[in-house]
């Protein structure tokens, strides 16, 4: 039978599989063209910004500025943006402008990742910050979320005259679409405020799923509480796979997203008309391949179009592990199995963090079966209830050849950058 060579996104290089040609579907994001000029693109939309004044007249010589970046777990380009964005406040004093990291609950960077992400200039220059979700004396409250818990965000971000959100716009598991508002929720939000925000009840409703934001109780609460903190501009891009800018919505913070979505669901959004055998995924590469705790987002687009019993085998490097001792980690580890987590998480009273990641896991678990490539140990995958595999190629024949003629597979080279999803599929699967 023919063969096709696929390159899957892994870690900071690629993966290369066979698959049979006549049974295998590849579903990638619609080609978009990178800006001819990044730096040109940047600074006109901050110049023309949506329903906002210039970046130049908003923010005075004497505010106090707080500029939220997105940590090392995302492919936000950082080493450009951020140049380019303090090169349009150099009017501003130095003193009062903090660069805030939006850790969310992920562990901080060193100096030399803030180095590699915001360049050895920036960070020898300017106030740089890690944000840590478990300091709740570093946070000043802004109201309640929905079920009554403090909605505690980092006083250095409240503090500021101006708030500049970045970061970058995909589809995001639960969220609908990351950048806006995550930027504060989760990203510089206290702990507890965060698994409030990512709580299972609003992780199960069927609006907390890819794409939607109208609507998803999730996305609407950290719109809530964003909006609470005072002056928001946002500066949000649009990436393709080679992580090169696309588009470039800068201005009021829900306007600006918005039109960032929209852009963005064009040629991400992918339908197909039926569900497939087998998916193989990936987490889009180095740097959302880190850990296994990103690789659920992978598993989840390829779960919207697996069919119920079948399989998904996720391509992710995982360099740093699940992490290892994590939250997460420990989560799983303390079940028997996928239905025992989310037994665990329905009798509890209250959230664990991390517990997102584990309920998104075995809901996926409970309509399909999920097998991992990655750097890690058989061992440690079969502690959080996966199933290891080493040849991805060998597996895809070996479950085409039980499966009969009619077995069809789906292939995700660049993982969530493409979220698919069956023409007349509206929820979370």
């Amino acid at each position: 039978m023919p063969a096709i060579n696929v390159n899957l996104a892994y870690g900071q290089g690629q993966l290369p599989v066979e698959l049979p040609a006549e049974r295998t579907t590849v579903i990638e994001p619609s080609p978009v063209a990178a800006l001819p000029d990044e730096r040109a693109a940047v600074v006109a939309a901050l110049e023309s910004p949506t329903n906002a004044a210039p970046l130049r007249e908003q923010a005075k010589p004497t505010d106090r500025v707080c500029i939220i970046f997105t940590d090392i777990t995302r492919a936000t380009p950082n080493h450009r943006l951020i140049p380019w964005l303090l090169q349009q406040l150099a009017h501003v004093r130095r003193e009062n402008i903090t660069l805030l990291n939006s850790t969310g609950t992920h562990r901080p960077n060193t100096k030399a990742e803030l180095e590699q992400m915001l360049t050895p200039e920036v960070v020898a220059g300017y106030r740089v910050v890690n944000h840590d979700a478990e300091d709740r004396a570093a946070c000043a409250q802004v109201g309640t979320t929905r079920d009554g818990t403090p909605a505690m965000i980092n006083q250095l971000a409240l503090e500021a005259d101006l708030r500049i959100l970045t970061g970058f716009i995909e589809p995001h598991l639960f969220a609908g679409f990351s950048g806006g508002p995550k930027a504060l929720l989760p990203g510089v939000a206290w702990l507890g405020t965060v698994m409030s925000n990512h709580g299972a009840r609003h992780i199960s409703d069927p609006n907390a799923t890819w794409g939607v934001t109208d609507g998803n109780p999730l996305w609407e609460e950290m719109r809530d509480v964003a909006l609470r903190c005072g002056r928001n501009f946002l500066l949000n891009v649009a990436l393709n796979h080679e992580r090169r800018i696309t588009g470039v919505f800068a201005g009021d913070m829900l306007a600006a997203h918005k039109v960032g979505i929209e852009f963005v669901r064009r040629s991400a959004m992918q339908p197909v008309d039926a569900p497939f055998d087998l998916v193989v995924t990936t987490n889009s590469g180095y740097p959302l391949d880190l850990n296994l705790y990103q690789g659920v987002k992978g598993m989840s687009a390829a779960a919207r179009i697996v069919k119920p019993g079948g399989t998904i085998i996720l391509a992710a490097e995982c360099r740093e592990g699940v992490p290892d001792g994590s939250p997460c980690d420990r989560f799983l580890r303390a079940a028997a199995g996928p239905e025992e987590v989310l037994a665990a998480i329905s009798s509890s009273g209250s959230p664990t963090a991390e517990q997102w990641q584990a309920q998104t896991q075995a809901l996926i678990q409970r309509k399909a079966k999920v097998l991992v490539h990655s750097s890690l140990s058989d061992e440690t995958l079969r502690a959080v209830h996966l199933t290891p595999c080493h040849d991805i190629s060998a597996e895809v024949a070996r479950r085409l050849a039980v499966s009969g003629s009619k077995a069809r597979v789906a292939v995700l080279p660049q993982g969530p950058l493409t979220i698919p999803y069956l023409r007349r599929q509206t929820s979370r699967p």
